[in-house]
């Protein structure tokens, strides 16, 4: 068997597309979930490969995950640039935010269908919402940092520029990344969802692969703004965007999209907690609303918010 194909499934299976699937905590609290959904008979099936794979390797699994009648879907991490460019024409029909972001999170089949779908504005708009609060930057004047211009980047980029109140948007947004086509990439998005909102948020994208830049860049942020780490590094990759001597912004908010791995990142932001003022997240939450965002797509089932309460009660038990 090809490294890129699903494992042929013996009962219905949910598939896990990511790097490391074997370390995630899904794998204690999927089985949870699923005897809650009253579900017991799904399983969970880890698929790793490697970051920025060829384009065959994702052709396979899709198509494999289409034709195979017992694999019911995916759930799709690290890769969901990735797959989209490599398999966009294996879906049948693909969600609105997939079509704005150009990335598939969510892989279900509908009447016989594949369906692809971005569930990281979403998702990721709940986390961000429930760390910042209301009119965080009205009340802050805080700009934002984006380290990272991957999928979650782009997801949560997109849901500030579609806040309808202005206070819910920073003034300005500063994306950082290694490479140049992810910057390209986001500047499209960016550019194609001006007339749609967030047109009064002024952009500044950089290319750059040094650390010590990096904590340069972040000096020059007013007091109050929220820095991401949405690079993978410290769970994906070693080590973090800034070094050990970066100066966090004063009364801000560090949000370290990771919840596992080295998280050198959210190291780094705690050891100025005090001293700063600072607001510090994990990822946790993210990874609590992703997951459930994607398992009511592929398994059809609807999480309202008692549910969803419940399943974070148990995802929080087996952390």
């Amino acid at each position: 068997m090809e490294l890129s194909s699903i494992p042929k499934p013996a009962r219905p299976s949910f598939y896990f597309i990511g790097v490391t699937t074997g370390q995630s905590s899904s794998r204690r609290v999927f089985p949870l979930w699923m005897e809650a959904l009253g579900r017991p008979e799904v399983s969970l099936v880890g698929i790793d490969v490697e970051i920025h794979a060829a384009p065959s390797r994702y052709r396979k699994i899709v198509a494999d995950i289409k034709r195979e009648p017992l694999a019911l879907g995916a759930l799709v991490t690290t890769h969901k640039i990735d797959l989209l460019a490599a398999a966009a024409d294996l879906f049948d029909r693909l969600g609105p935010y997939a079509t704005a972001t150009q990335e598939v999170s969510s892989i279900a089949k509908d009447g016989g269908k594949l369906v692809g779908r971005a569930t990281d504005p979403v998702a990721g708009g709940m986390s961000m919402d429930a760390i910042l609060g209301e009119d965080y930057f009205g009340r802050t004047g805080g700009d934002l940092l984006m380290l990272g211009a991957g999928g979650s980047a782009v997801a949560l980029i997109l849901r500030l520029m579609q806040k309808t109140k202005a206070t819910d948007r920073p003034d300005r947004i500063v994306v950082v990344n290694r490479s140049a086509p992810r910057l390209a990439r986001l500047k499209e998005m960016v550019a194609r969802t001006r007339d749609e909102g967030g047109r009064d948020i002024r952009f500044q994208f950089i290319q750059n692969n040094d650390a010590a830049r990096n904590d340069g860049i972040l000096a020059g942020l007013p007091p109050g703004s929220v820095v991401v780490n949405a690079t993978g590094m410290g769970k994906d990759t070693p080590g973090s965007p800034l070094t050990d001597r970066a100066l966090f912004p004063l009364n801000g908010v560090a949000w370290e999209l990771n919840y596992r791995g080295e998280l050198d990142f959210m190291r780094q932001a705690e050891a100025q907690r005090q001293a700063r003022g600072l607001t510090v997240a994990d990822g946790w939450d993210y990874f609590v609303h992703g997951w459930s965002q994607v398992i009511s797509h592929v398994l059809h089932e609807e999480i309202d918010a008692a549910l969803f309460a419940r399943l974070s009660e148990l995802a929080a038990s087996a952390r």
